[in-house]
């Protein structure tokens, strides 16, 4: 094992307490990361300072954010989004179907333009693409993380949230729409002096098992004068609808299609 001089070492420790990264102090000294890691550690510990990982969370920080970046990725997490909180395992992830890489490169830029610092990663599972970002701080931004499945647990937004959904509000109705909505041709056929003929029309639908997401979705709608309804299946009203022209005329121009 290489020997180093204690001069490098505390040349080292005095570049690692200025702020300089671990990667930044190896390569400029030309010593192995893992020993300029151990010596900072070793440091830390004859100090009897505690390491916090740096932090770029706006709730914990103070700092401004996007708020159209948090807006959209709030509607995302409600629809298709969940954050795993436990020790050493820390992360949101946003689950994209495969077939829409604009909605994936999406999903990907919300979550850099609010915590741009975090670990942001792909992952491939059957069929879809599961994004995900690492940090604890997640639950910062979305309080609305608890334990079991979202449905099953009462969903509102804190008085800072809805602010921010009140300044932006198609930016989240978009993010619901790209997770647990689409926009669709529907068809009909009249007869018109006695010719049979075929009309297509748009609609767009968005479903969720939540009352208080769906509550959430049609209330934003109502301040937008977006016109909507209930399309029961089943017995079971999770279908929102929005068939009227002017409406989707109001969704094509704020939200459209999935790409």
């Amino acid at each position: 094992m290489e020997q180093h001089s204690p001069s490098l070492r505390d040349e080292a420790l005095a570049l690692l307490r200025s702020g300089s990264s671990n990667r930044a102090v190896a390569e400029l000294l030309n010593v192995p990361r893992g020993t300029v890691g151990w010596w900072l550690h070793q440091d830390r510990k004859q100090r009897g300072v505690r390491y916090e990982q740096p932090t770029d969370c706006p709730m914990c920080t103070g700092r401004e954010f996007d708020q159209l970046a948090y807006v959209y990725l709030l509607g995302l997490y409600l629809g298709d989004g969940h954050i795993i909180s436990k020790p050493k395992q820390h992360h949101l992830s946003i689950f994209c179907d495969n077939t829409w890489p604009g909605l994936i490169d999406e999903a990907e830029s919300a979550m850099r333009g609010v915590m741009p610092t975090p670990r942001v990663t792909r992952r491939h599972r059957g069929g879809c693409v599961e994004v995900k970002s690492f940090t604890k701080h997640w639950p910062c931004l979305f309080p609305q993380h608890g334990s079991g499945r979202k449905h099953e647990r009462r969903i509102a937004l804190v008085s800072w949230q809805q602010e921010i959904v009140n300044t932006h509000p198609w930016d989240f109705v978009r993010g619901l729409v790209h997770s647990d909505g689409c926009r669709v041709i529907n068809w009909t056929t009249r007869t018109i002096a006695g010719e049979r003929k075929r009309y297509e029309y748009p609609r767009y639908f968005f479903t969720n098992v939540s009352d208080d997401i769906r509550r959430l979705y049609t209330d934003t709608l109502d301040g937008l004068g977006v016109e909507w309804t209930h399309c029961t299946r089943a017995g079971k009203a999770y279908n929102i609808s929005v068939a009227r022209r002017a409406s989707v005329a109001l969704m094509d121009a704020h939200v459209g299609p999935k790409h």
